[in-house]
């Protein structure tokens, strides 16, 4: 416990999955805790389970794709709690799938802009804020899929998401000089609303579930423990690594 004690912590796409998981481990662990995604309601939820649970948290409602969002998360951990030790930005969609030449434009410029351009603008204010204070934590939630291995259908999804590695790479090597460390973790298949809608049947949930060594797929609360190491000194030395957090997907053919 308190492995995040007197840090300050913005979580994106906290509404649910991944994100609100991590959240609320974040705020268990001592992080004072600036939670952001589009659905008020829900950040309002995990805001008073938070509170109720004996943590700090503050909701930020809105559009990642707006850099004037992205700065006001930053000016919110600042404001409210004189710093930013740790970004998670974790908000992402699947995007339109299908046949990679019947994709409109306009959905993979989507993908594009919610997984990849808005994580480059949150880092953007994230890491200018940390650099005033001596340095801090960045992770971006990448995946296995167009990493490991790829499916049929998500050009726009493992575009945007593979794009996320090679910007913590540049941004590592931009800011280790000044303590800022970026990492990106890499979950295989997690237990999420995305993961529901893109495997809508039995068959398709069996055929990712084997694709695992653990042949099954994560909670979101274990996918948290690997951010946590992230965000926390103990990972005090890492920096710049595309994380696989994937089950043994990446290593299995049977």
């Amino acid at each position: 416990m308190n492995r995040l004690n007197n840090k300050v912590a913005i979580v994106t796409g906290a509404s649910s999955g991944i994100g609100r998981s991590t959240a609320k481990l974040f705020a268990a662990e001592g992080a004072k805790v600036v939670v952001g995604a589009r659905r008020q309601a829900q950040l309002d939820s995990l805001v008073a389970e938070i509170k109720e649970a004996g943590g700090t948290a503050i909701a930020v409602a809105g559009d990642v794709r707006s850099e004037d969002y992205h700065k006001a998360l930053v000016a919110t951990a600042v404001g409210n709690c004189g710093k930013l030790d740790i970004a998670f930005n974790n908000a992402g969609i699947l995007g339109e799938a299908g046949p990679s030449t019947e994709v409109s434009e306009a959905g993979f410029t989507e993908a594009l802009t919610i997984n990849l351009v808005a994580s480059f603008l949150a880092a953007k204010h994230q890491i200018g804020a940390m650099v005033k204070t001596g340095g801090g934590s960045v992770i971006f939630t990448s995946t296995f899929v167009g990493y490991s291995f790829s499916f049929p259908g998500v050009a726009g999804y493992a575009a945007s998401k593979s794009g996320l590695i090679g910007l913590t790479q540049t941004l590592a090597a931009e800011f280790g000089a000044q303590n800022v460390r970026v990492n990106a973790v890499l979950p295989g298949g997690v237990d999420t609303d995305m993961y529901r809608e893109m495997n809508d049947t039995e068959d398709k949930q069996g055929f990712i579930t084997n694709l695992h060594a653990l042949k099954r797929v994560a909670k979101p609360e274990e996918i948290a423990q690997s951010v946590l190491y992230l965000a926390s000194d103990d990972s005090s030395f890492v920096s710049g690594t595309a994380s696989l957090v994937d089950g043994g997907a990446s290593i299995t053919r049977t």
